[in-house]
């Protein structure tokens, strides 16, 4: 899974931001740091495992937690349409 290439990110200062260029969704997307390190990490196809992975090389937390977080961001992000599966 990947993001796609209709929606562009952009950093200004410490956030991020997640454009819609096409598609059915139109607007913007502003994301937590957390957040904006999946999205980072959704430039290359990857997987929801390798993500948790790259969490927990960040921050310190339960691997369950990491878990839970990547699944609901990626969730949030399915439903506008980001997720090229």
């Amino acid at each position: 899974m990947k993001l796609k290439k209709e929606f562009v990110t952009h950093r200004t200062g410490d956030e991020q931001l997640m454009i819609s260029v096409g598609g059915s969704f139109n607007g913007m997307v502003r994301s937590n740091s957390t957040a904006a390190r999946i999205i980072d990490m959704l430039a290359e196809d990857t997987t929801e495992e390798k993500i948790v992975d790259g969490l927990l090389d960040i921050y310190d937390v339960e691997r369950e937690r990491a878990a839970r977080d990547v699944a609901k961001v990626i969730a949030d992000l399915r439903k506008i349409g980001a997720i090229d599966d």
